[in-house]
């Protein structure tokens, strides 16, 4: 039976930095919050294991976070990774490709997600859907852009008479922002959780530790990891050190 809409949230949540962020960012806001995973048969499949650890871990930051979170979904898309070849999906060398886009695209991934995700909100009565992407500081997926997200908003809710609302906090931020609204979310411990328990490296590496957390530390989503990391902690170094008055 289809529940009554309410003002609720369903977080695109894959395990990774920024759908963590994310996640704390709708417990913050929405008094409903459910997530839903994707499985495609994704190289970095890893990313899937962390998520029921990073649940349990910001329910204990802020018992008002705990009281909201709600159910978690996992959704098999294996039909996605069986049509792509790309280096998400293969064991493949990653690089940029005829078209300008690097071969980690996964065609129609995001638009993919947000669908389904939709129809899940649907049968779930939640209104928002809330999800990871960004046009500022991304690797040039045209999934990613506002443009694709608003347009898509509109064609989910022409063709299931509903009023979503496509939510993405981080659209606008670059990494190191990204890392700063973790921090004005939940503290050093949210910090924490995303160094020690979120995965973002494309290869699926987690034996190889950094001051920003686990993975390879050369491909394009640890790069972006990595200098975000490292400005967010430079500038938080600037306003500790500069006077005030």
């Amino acid at each position: 039976m289809m529940a009554t809409e309410t003002q609720g949230a369903l977080v695109l949540f894959s395990g990774g930095q920024d759908s963590t962020t994310c996640l704390a960012w709708a417990l913050d806001r929405f008094p409903r919050v459910e997530t839903v995973g994707f499985d495609y048969g994704q190289r970095h499949r890893v990313e899937l294991d962390c998520r029921s650890k990073l649940r349990d871990e910001l329910s204990r930051i802020n018992p008002a976070w705990a009281n909201r979170l709600g159910e978690d979904h996992t959704i098999s898309l294996s039909a996605l990774g069986e049509i792509s070849d790309t280096a998400l999906t293969k064991d493949i060398e990653i690089e940029m490709v005829s078209t300008g886009l690097p071969n980690t695209f996964v065609p129609g991934r995001n638009l993919i997600f947000l669908t389904f995700a939709a129809a899940l909100a649907y049968r779930r009565g939640l209104k928002h859907v809330v999800g990871g992407m960004c046009e500022t500081d991304y690797s040039g997926y045209p999934d990613c852009r506002d443009d694709t997200i608003k347009a898509l908003q509109v064609a989910l809710n022409l063709g299931m008479e509903r009023r979503f609302v496509l939510e993405t906090p981080l659209m606008w931020i670059d990494k190191a922002a990204t890392w700063q609204l973790a921090s004005s979310l939940g503290g050093p411990r949210l910090i924490d959780v995303i160094v020690e328990d979120t995965h973002t490296c494309y290869l699926g590496d987690r034996g190889q530790r950094h001051d920003w957390g686990s993975g390879c530390g050369v491909c394009p989503a640890c790069d972006l990891r990595t200098k975000g990391y490292n400005k967010f902690v430079a500038e938080k170094t600037r306003t500790v050190e500069t006077p005030h008055g």
